[in-house]
């Protein structure tokens, strides 16, 4: 990349360690280093045009107009600034919007600003005159559906009350700039201020303070006033009702949706009673959930005080609630303490992982969270053996090189379930009270800052690894970050609930019936195990005596179904009817898309049939999910 963020601040950790009154002076004169930022990191953002070193964003005020009939968002964003000395131009990363006219509060003329084309995935840089005197910058600008690859307009028909539009946002990794002007790294934050108007009949919710009912002339106004990253704002609008469950927690949904998201979801102030007790105090306020319709891309979105979450983890048991401990857990690994680019999303996704399986242990007890951690392991087996397939074998680094790619290309399952081993590894290894001790103090220290691989690794060895010689001798971190692949010492889980699932299935495997199989107290996870543990090659006889006795085309389970789906679709099973399109038409999400697409594409039918589905359910999918799937088949 030509234009990439390099942040070097070796001359202000310089001057702290000297402490000297020239220190002090040359301290001051950094204006554009970020508050937020860990001001001792030197890293390279590929994925931003921005040069926070010299101009940075330290506050947003935004204003908003949203059309249904247009699918298109009008708005004018004003940032207060901060910039070096004798920086004459703020740069922005924008993609396909329209910018209408920039203002800054030192001038009362409209702004000529220049817009250079660059890389087609990651946008263009904005360029802003600025002089020494600005403060602010304002600019008015339209974002449409067609180019806005962050927002998803849905018709009333797409939603689950039929009656009304709805539309929300997934700016993860690099979408925020197709709705929002922005310095778009996550190692830039800002606070933010919003008002957004909308059709008076629904409601908008934003990752921010909000509102729990709609009022009478759909104006909303909205505040942040912790720093986030910009692929932490967010924005949803529909038709929403709220219910409380608990001193600071609640969920959002559609009428016809929200009781049963209230049941499922009744434990999250326990949750997030237990997150706080393990890793230090909750820094949000709220937080609350909102269920989106099924086409979000995503099982969830973290963004602060208002977590995205697909309805898909609506099983009517609570068994698929894990994904939102994993996004409750987010508020520390990742929106308190961010990876500083994406190469480093282990740091948040990893973490997540981990911190995900402790809460579910507090909460279910520790063969529960075995069980997880079980199926996270043949998640991390069957991902890795995927990306050697594809010659991607590099992508089995937790460090992962992402210049000149896009950084979805590094959001496989590696950074979340080989860097979940890699702490577990840790953990087992000096000890879960020290490992805890040193967590809850990491989390404390680098509150509201970045962090990448390389300075975590300095600060592990420091603060933890130096305590013991065999530690780092044990643990060998850096071969599990740098190098491809599983290490040997992956830790080894057992579960004897899943010992139970192996002695069950080999009975039938051996000629016994499925009706004989002692299945009455299982839950999910053994579920999940058990398809998984199915051999590959089935007979019709064999796919349709285990449809029959446990129904599993059928199932509300939307994770069972689609384990289900990946295992008998390459078998050509002639029960399945019509629900798979079915469900690849419903639902959006890319966890199911992709195992199922590729099932399609080992069937009888083949290519031929998985794009037949595919453009009958393109048109429901958002961005996210629809790219990676143009891929997959080979769509145009």
């Amino acid at each position: 990349m030509k234009n990439s963020i390099l942040i070097l601040a070796l001359a202000a950790v310089s001057a702290i360690s000297c402490g000297t009154e020239k220190g002090k002076e040359q301290i001051q004169q950094e204006p554009a280093m970020n508050e937020t930022s860990n001001p001792a990191l030197e890293y390279i953002d590929y994925h931003s045009y921005s040069k926070p070193q010299e101009a940075v964003v330290r506050h947003l005020n935004w204003e908003a107009n949203i059309d249904f009939d247009q699918k298109t968002l009008s708005a004018t964003a004003t940032y207060t600034i901060d910039h070096m000395q004798g920086v004459d131009t703020i740069y922005l990363d924008v993609r396909n919007l329209t910018i209408n006219k920039v203002n800054r509060d030192d001038s009362q003329e409209d702004l000529v600003v220049a817009i250079h084309k660059k890389e087609p995935f990651l946008g263009d840089q904005l360029a802003i005159p600025i002089t020494a005197s600005t403060k602010t910058i304002s600019i008015e600008y339209l974002a449409t559906a067609e180019g806005a690859d962050a927002l998803q307009f849905l018709d009333p028909i797409q939603t689950a009350g039929k009656k009304h539009p709805f539309l929300f946002t997934q700016s993860q990794a690099i979408l925020a700039r197709t709705w929002l002007p922005c310095q778009d790294s996550p190692g830039i934050r800002f606070t933010y201020e919003a008002e957004v108007t909308v059709p008076k009949e629904l409601m908008a919710l934003m990752s921010a303070t909000n509102p729990t009912e709609k009022n009478e002339n759909g104006v909303y106004h909205f505040k942040m006033e912790q720093p986030v990253p910009s692929y932490l704002f967010a924005l949803a609008v529909g038709d929403l009702e709220y219910k409380s469950l608990g001193k600071n927690t609640g969920v959002y949904a559609e009428p016809s949706v929200i009781e049963s998201a209230a049941y499922e979801f009744e434990d999250i102030q326990s949750m997030v009673d237990t997150a706080s007790a393990l890793y230090g105090p909750y820094q949000w306020g709220m937080y609350d959930v909102i269920v989106l319709p099924p086409s979000f891309p995503f099982g969830g979105m973290e963004n602060p005080r208002l977590t995205f979450a697909t309805p898909t983890i609506i099983a009517g048991d609570k068994s698929l609630t894990a994904l939102i401990a994993h996004e409750l857990a987010h508020s520390w690994s990742g929106n308190l303490v961010t990876n500083a680019s994406w190469e480093d999303i282990w740091l948040n996704e990893g973490f997540t992982v981990y911190f995900e399986n402790r809460i579910m242990e507090e909460i279910f007890g520790a063969d529960f969270a075995n069980m997880l951690a079980l199926l996270s392991y043949q998640d991390l087996q069957d991902e890795i053996e995927w990306l050697n397939s594809e010659n991607r074998s590099a992508d089995t680094r937790l460090k992962v090189d992402l210049k000149g790619r896009n950084p979805d290309d590094g959001l496989t399952g590696i950074p979340y379930d080989k860097g979940f081993f890699l702490l577990k590894l840790i953990e087992e290894t000096v000890g879960r009270e020290e490992w805890d001790s040193f967590l809850k103090t990491y989390f404390n220290a680098f509150k509201f800052k970045v962090m990448t691989t390389e300075s975590f690794l300095d600060y592990l060895d420091k603060e933890l690894l130096s305590k013991n010689a065999e530690w780092e001798t044990t643990i060998q971190p850096n071969k599990w970050i740098f190098e491809e692949g599983l290490p040997d010492n992956c830790p080894k889980i057992t579960s004897t609930k899943f010992e139970t699932v192996e002695r069950e299935l080999a009975k039938w495997t051996k000629g016994g019936k499925a009706s004989a199989i002692q299945s009455s107290e299982w839950v999910t996870p053994q579920w999940l195990y058990f398809i998984n543990l199915i051999n590959g090659t089935l007979s019709q006889r064999q796919m349709s005596e285990l449809d029959g006795v446990f129904g599993f085309t059928k199932s509300g389970n939307s994770e069972i179904k689609a384990a289900w789906f990946e295992k008998v679709i390459p078998n050509n099973y002639e029960g399945l009817g019509s629900s798979v399109e079915d469900f690849l038409i419903e639902v959006g999400r890319r966890k199911f898309l992709t195992p199922i697409y590729k099932a399609l594409l080992k069937s009888e039918g083949g290519l031929p049939a998985a794009k037949t589905i595919y453009e009958k359910a393109r048109p429901n999918y958002h961005t996210v999910s629809s790219e990676s799937m143009d891929k997959l088949l080979g769509y145009k």
